[in-house]
């Protein structure tokens, strides 16, 4: 059922994306009079298609592959390879009698559709609820670095006050974009004294295999089990909800970092807790499982203070298109990272099945619609890239002939067409190849 609610959330969002981004290029083409004669989500391979119906001359129809979609442009040489239109002469209804900047705005249709799609669902989640965070300043105990954190140099109890120089107001400024991205500098105060911290450039691959919690969370103080997993080491040994741990192996734990360094340093052992439990202090013998958790959860952020900024009508639309073109530029210099070679591939890209698991089993709209906003986004990028089969290509082939005066040859467009296609093809097989063995293999 989880598989099924997940899959449904990624056809949806996907569905949504890609009916506007063809939409984009469908009326651009229509508001100069070239003839469209397919509309398609999903494409219909070798001509099978789920549904389809002809309206006003043109196909509107469900393929059978939800892999994209597409709209056909009479007179242009696109991802269908139909070249025998190109025979004759121009047609006055035809994409390629027409002036190239208005085959241009046609070409650019779709990008455009995505990022004013994405600045709108940023801008009406914003207006819907507001902006949540944690300030920095007040987080009472500093930070609890993991693995990467403290390989970089973070320590428990560090409060990191800049990032390049520029004060850190908001804790999630810590684990976005601005730092993870790397070579930055993190000013920290440390008992008094400040120090500086580098991170490195590849910071984003290592969290990428360790998870964002194995760089830098809020340090919190320990606090009552608030749930024991049925059937596991804790509850078989006797540890209730509600007991407060304060000790493990007799070594006193303020902190959660210090609970569970503590367990983790025992994985497949028995440790010795000492617990609170009605005012009485007592001593349970656990089980550490060979993953290094016991079998209880403890809420983290209970006494981390949160603020809720709330912005009218017009107040919420900058901020909202700030996140949106925020994303854009995160996955542009992500995209740099991968061609520099400072970030691998295969850590970078996510495939409909790591989409679908951020979607996750159960239905809530605003992760939902913040999800299709990044997506709106990244498509957005995705399109915008030179490659001849993308509206990117075709953009760039646009721009030479506006520079030269003349339209480049049919040949080469076709020759390109298929290069681009290939490139597709392949990106799209690593994509997917890549997704299969981080989600099913591993």
């Amino acid at each position: 059922m989880d598989g099924l609610v997940m899959t449904g959330q990624l056809l949806l969002g996907l569905s949504i994306l890609i009916i506007l981004h063809e939409a984009g290029h469908f009326f651009a083409a229509r508001a100069f009079g070239i003839r469209v004669e397919k509309f398609y989500l999903f494409f219909d391979a070798w001509g099978f298609k789920l549904v389809s119906f002809n309206y006003k001359g043109c196909e509107y129809g469900i393929g059978w592959l939800p892999l994209g979609g597409y709209v056909k442009i009479s007179g242009m040489i696109d991802e269908s390879m139909d070249t025998e239109q190109l025979a004759g002469p121009p047609q006055p209804w035809e994409f390629r009698a027409k002036p190239a900047w208005q085959r241009l705005i046609v070409m650019l249709g779709g990008v455009a559709v995505n990022i004013v799609l994405g600045i709108f669902i940023f801008w009406m989640l914003t207006l819907n609820n507001g902006e949540t965070f944690v300030p920095n300043a007040k987080i009472p105990d500093g930070i609890a670095p993991g693995i990467i954190g403290r390989e970089i140099g973070l320590q428990n109890g560090d409060r990191i006050t800049a990032v390049n120089g520029k004060p850190v107001v908001r804790f999630e400024e810590l684990t976005s974009s601005k730092v993870l991205l790397g070579n930055t500098e993190l000013t920290v105060d440390r008992n008094g004294e400040t120090k500086h911290i580098h991170v490195p450039g590849d910071v984003l691959e290592r969290v990428s295999d360790l998870g964002i919690g194995q760089f830098v969370e809020p340090r919190v103080k320990i606090s009552g089990i608030s749930l024991i997993e049925p059937g596991g080491n804790a509850a078989k040994a006797g540890v209730n909800k509600g007991d407060s741990i304060i000790a493990v192996n007799n070594k006193p734990v303020a902190f959660y970092d210090e609970f569970k360094s503590q367990v983790v340093a025992n994985s497949g052992k028995k440790v010795e807790l000492t617990v609170v439990r009605n005012n009485e202090t007592i001593k349970i013998p656990t089980n550490v499982s060979p993953e290094g958790t016991v079998g209880v959860y403890i809420p983290m952020y209970f006494n981390i203070p949160v603020e809720t900024v709330e912005y009218g009508f017009f107040e919420s639309l900058p901020v909202g298109a700030s996140r949106a073109w925020g994303s854009f530029m995160d996955n542009a210099k992500g995209l740099g990272k991968v061609a520099s070679g400072q970030v691998k591939a295969n850590k970078a890209f996510t495939g409909p099945i790591g989409i679908a698991t951020m979607f996750g089993s159960e239905v809530n709209w605003i992760k939902f619609w913040s999800l299709v906003g990044l997506l709106s986004m990244a498509l957005a990028l995705m399109n915008l890239l030179p490659i001849p089969a993308l509206d990117g290509g075709h953009a760039i082939f646009l721009l030479i002939e506006m520079i030269k005066g003349k339209p480049l040859g049919d040949k080469f467009m076709e020759r390109a067409q298929m290069v681009g296609f290939v490139i597709l093809i392949t990106l799209m097989v690593f994509v997917f190849g890549n997704d299969i063995i981080k989600h099913v293999i591993n």
